[in-house]
């Protein structure tokens, strides 16, 4: 088994459900008392959250690389970015380490396309929403087609993640506000939803909505398994 490095802490309460589900996973396919190979690399999220609102990704390309390249040097054989927003920093992370970068939207693309689904909504922050670096590796990779919510929406959905998902805070009124979106999507054509924050899972799930949702938590961490645990 390969071993796996994480850069987490954005939010640390996504971080605790990707160790959770890496380890399910491999005691899942593996049996026994087996867990995953793992190294977690935990930044300051409040830190995160001021230099993405200040528009300041040259910093943040900094810290993300510096993050990964601290994994690398522990021994980590893949880095896998505990968050959907920071993928922003990619080509940046990929130009500074040698081991394997698996993205996030690579990995929800090929469970979108695995349903037969070409057109999907996008709920996320704001930044991963407005900004084209997840939709061109939708679109350029699988072909996908990626709707996102209207303005107003969208600084709603942006809202409860900062105000309230990262804090931990789980509201049925914020749940409500979330599938009133989706099933707007819906009928602007959207066939599924991307559940593009690794804490929207918290607030969302298949049970709530009438299209189906892709937990790119659990895709991220599925095919990390799946590559940790491949033969060479």
């Amino acid at each position: 088994m390969k071993r796996i490095g994480l850069i987490g802490g954005m939010s640390w309460e996504s971080s605790i459900v990707y160790y959770e589900l890496l380890n399910k996973r491999v005691r899942g396919l593996l049996g026994g008392h087996h867990s995953c190979k793992s190294i977690m690399d935990t930044v300051d999220f409040d830190h995160i959250v001021k230099l993405q609102h200040d528009d300041n990704w040259e910093e943040l390309d900094v810290i993300m690389v510096e993050s990964a390249k601290r994994l690398e040097k522990a021994g980590a054989d893949i880095i896998v970015l505990c968050t959907n927003t920071m993928h922003l920093c990619t080509p940046a992370i990929k130009a500074n380490i040698k081991v394997p970068f698996l993205h996030i939207a690579e990995a929800t693309g090929m469970e979108i396309i695995s349903k037969g689904i070409k057109k999907v909504a996008l709920l996320g922050t704001k930044f991963t929403m407005e900004k084209d670096f997840y939709k061109k590796v939708l679109f350029n990779q699988f072909g996908i087609e990626v709707l996102i919510p209207t303005d107003e929406e969208r600084e709603l959905v942006h809202n409860i993640i900062y105000g309230e998902l990262i804090q931990g805070e789980i509201k049925d009124k914020s749940r409500e506000v979330y599938k009133t979106i989706i099933g707007n999507l819906e009928e602007r054509g959207a066939e599924g939803v991307i559940l593009g924050c690794t804490e929207i899972p918290l607030l969302i799930s298949d049970t709530d909505v009438n299209i189906p949702t892709f937990d790119t938590t659990t895709l991220h961490a599925v095919k990390a398994i799946e590559w940790a645990l491949k033969k060479d």
